[in-house]
C-alpha cells in the first residue's frame, strides 16, 4: 500500500539586487510580478522546529488575549494613506544608509542575495488548502504537524542572517481522511509594525555589525523617541521554536515572550497575541523549554547582555510561573539556546559563542562573536532550586552544543548523562554554517567529584536536532532520531541511533 500527499503549489519569489533597489519577483504558473514593498516568507532554516498536536485538544483553545484576526492577507502591500512626517523622515533615513553607508561587499553569510537562495527563497502565505491524497489516510488518523521558522515579510534593505526572519507556520492539518495545507506569519508586535509602514523598519540583531548596523540602531532609536515603537510591546520574531505546553500552543523566540496560536477547525492558523503568564513573565524565554511528561512542568530560562546574564525558571503544571533564579556564576554573555533536564536536575552550557554588545554599539564587528580561549562549561542544578548555591560547573574542553537530544541521572544522582550534538568548529557558528560539523556525544559527569568521567562521540556523521519519545525526556532512554547536515542548514536524510550501542561502535542503527 502506497500513500502520497501533494502539497498546494506555492509562489517562488526570487530575490534580485539592482543598482537602485532590492526587489523580489514572485513567479507563478500564471503571472510574473515585481514590487519592492512585497510580503513574502521563507522556506525556514534550522533550527526547525515541530510540534505534533493531538487534534482533539482543538476544542480547548486557550482564552483570547485579544481579537484574532481571521482575514486572508494578500500578498501584496499598498500604503494608501500618507505617514506621518517623522515616520517617512526614518524610512529616508534608512534608505540613505542602505544606499550611501552600505555599499561595501556584505559577506556571504548576511547578503541576501546568497541567504535567501535555493530552497531558502520566500514564499508567500497560504490559506488552508486541501492537499491531494493518493491512496487513503486513515480515519483514525486526526490531529495536525506544524513546524516555524525564520522567513522575511518584506526584501531585506541591508545585511541579513539566516535567523533574522519573521516567524512562519506551516501546518498540515490531516483530519476525516483529508489533508489540509497552510501557512501563516506569526503576528508580532514587530510583524504588524512593519506591515502598517510597508517596509522593514526593525534591524536585524544577527547583521548588526559595522557603521551601516550601527547607524541603523541609531534610527531605530529615534523611532523608539518619537513614539513609531513602543519596545515593551515586543521586539521578537516568534521564529524559532514551538511548544505546546498547558494545554496551549505557543511560537518562541528567545528575544520576546511566547506568542500563543490557534489551528483553527479549517485547518488555518491564527495568532492570539503574547503571553505573559499571568503579568509574571516580562522578558523572552527560550525557544526550547522542556516539559516534563511525567508532572507536566516547563522548565525554561532566559539569557540577555544584562546582568544576570543567566535566569533559570520553571511553570508549575497548572500554568503558574515561579520566581526567576538568577545564575550569577554565569559570568559572561554566552550564547545559551537549549538546556537539558534530568528527574532532579537541569542542565546549561557556557559554550564559546558570547555576545559582544560593546562591539555592536562601537561599530566594531557583530553582536556575537567566538572567543576561542574560554574553555566551554556545564552547569548543573536542581530543578527544584530556589537560588543558585547548589549549582555546579563542571569544564568540558572543546564540547559546544547547541541543542540537546536528552539527559538522565545514573547512580542515585551522583552520575548526569548528557547527549548533544558538539558544533566544530565553532568559530565558523554564524559565518561559515556550510564547514560545521555536529558530533553527536554522551558525555558522564560525576557530581561528587565535579568532573568528566565519561566522554565519547556516538556517529561519525554530521547529526542535528535530535528528537526522541517525549514520554522519556529527563529519564533514560533507548532510541533517538536526529537529521542528516550534509552540509549545515540542508537536510539530506533522517537517522535512528540506538544508544545501547554506545559502548563503542556506531549508534546509527537505520537510514
Amino acid at each position: 500500500t502506497s500513500l502520497a500527499i501533494t502539497f498546494p503549489t506555492i509562489t517562488n519569489i526570487r530575490l534580485e539586487r539592482r543598482p537602485d533597489q532590492t526587489q523580489l519577483t514572485t513567479h507563478s504558473p500564471t503571472t510574473t510580478t515585481t514590487t519592492t514593498a512585497l510580503t513574502v516568507a521563507t522556506p525556514s532554516p534550522p533550527p526547525h522546529s515541530t510540534e505534533l498536536i493531538n487534534g482533539k485538544r482543538e476544542g480547548s483553545p486557550p482564552p483570547p488575549l485579544e481579537k484574532a484576526a481571521r482575514t486572508v492577507r494578500q500578498p501584496y502591500k499598498l500604503i494608501t494613506s500618507p505617514l506621518p512626517l517623522h515616520v517617512m523622515l526614518c524610512n529616508a533615513l534608512d534608505d540613505l544608509i542602505s544606499n550611501f553607508v552600505n555599499r561595501h561587499p556584505l559577506p556571504s553569510s548576511v547578503n541576501p542575495k546568497d541567504v535567501l537562495a535555493g530552497n531558502y527563497a520566500p514564499v508567500g502565505e497560504l490559506p488552508p488548502t486541501k492537499c491531494t491524497v493518493e491512496g487513503r489516510l486513515p480515519r483514525c488518523l486526526d490531529g495536525a504537524y506544524i513546524r516555524n521558522g525564520p522567513n522575511p515579510q518584506f526584501a531585506p534593505s541591508a545585511a541579513y542572517h539566516l535567523f533574522d526572519g519573521d516567524g512562519m507556520l506551516h501546518a498540515m492539518k490531516i483530519s476525516g481522511g483529508q489533508a489540509t495545507f497552510c501557512s501563516r506569519f506569526v503576528r508580532t508586535y514587530k510583524f504588524t509594525k512593519e506591515e502598517e509602514v510597508g517596509l522593514p523598519i526593525y534591524p536585524n540583531f544577527f547583521a548588526l555589525n559595522g557603521a551601516a548596523g550601527f547607524a541603523r540602531g541609531i534610527v531605530f532609536a529615534v523611532r523608539v523617541l518619537t513614539g513609531q515603537i513602543n519596545p515593551m510591546n515586543g521586539m521578537g520574531l516568534a521564529n524559532t521554536g514551538l511548544s505546546f505546553m498547558n494545554n496551549t500552543l505557543m511560537a518562541l523566540a528567545e528575544s520576546d515572550l511566547p506568542y500563543t496560536v490557534q489551528l483553527m477547525p479549517d485547518g488555518d492558523i491564527v495568532t492570539v497575541g503574547r503571553w505573559d503568564f499571568a503579568g509574571k513573565l516580562t522578558m523572552g524565554m527560550t525557544s526550547h523549554p522542556k516539559v516534563d511528561p511525567v508532572t507536566g512542568e516547563v522548565f525554561a530560562f532566559r539569557y540577555g547582555p544584562i546582568p544576570p546574564f543567566l535566569n533559570y525558571f520553571r511553570i508549575g503544571g497548572d500554568g503558574t510561573k515561579q520566581p526567576d533564579i538568577p545564575i550569577f556564576s554565569f559570568r559572561q554573555p554566552s550564547f545559551v539556546h537549549d538546556l537539558a533536564i534530568t528527574e532532579r536536575y537541569a542542565i546549561f552550557p557556557d559554550i564559546q559563542i558570547v555576545m559582544k554588545p560593546l562591539a555592536m554599539f562601537t561599530a566594531m564587528g557583530p553582536p556575537m562573536g567566538c572567543e576561542a580561549q574560554k574553555v566551554p562549561r556545564v552547569g548543573i542544578i536542581p530543578r527544584y532550586a530556589t537560588d543558585e548555591s547548589e549549582m555546579k560547573w563542571i569544564e568540558v574542553p572543546g564540547f559546544n552544543f547547541v541543542h540537546s537530544v536528552n539527559a538522565w541521572h545514573e547512580k542515585g544522582g551522583e552520575e548526569v548523562v548528557l547527549v548533544a550534538a558538539n558544533v566544530v568548529p565553532v568559530e565558523h557558528m554564524l559565518e561559515r554554517m556550510d564547514l560545521l560539523h555536529c558530533c553527536l556525544e554522551m558525555v558522564r559527569i560525576n557530581l561528587r567529584e565535579g568532573k568528566v568521567v565519561g566522554r565519547r562521540a556516538l556517529s561519525r556523521r554530521n547529526l542535528e536536532w535530535g528528537v526522541i519519545n517525549p514520554n522519556f525526556l529527563g529519564r533514560k532512554n533507548r532510541y533517538a532520531f536526529m537529521a542528516i547536515r550534509d552540509p549545515m542548514s540542508k537536510v539530506s536524510g533522517i537517522v535512528k541511533l540506538d544508544f545501547d550501542r554506545a559502548s563503542g561502535e556506531d549508534c546509527v542503527v537505520a537510514t
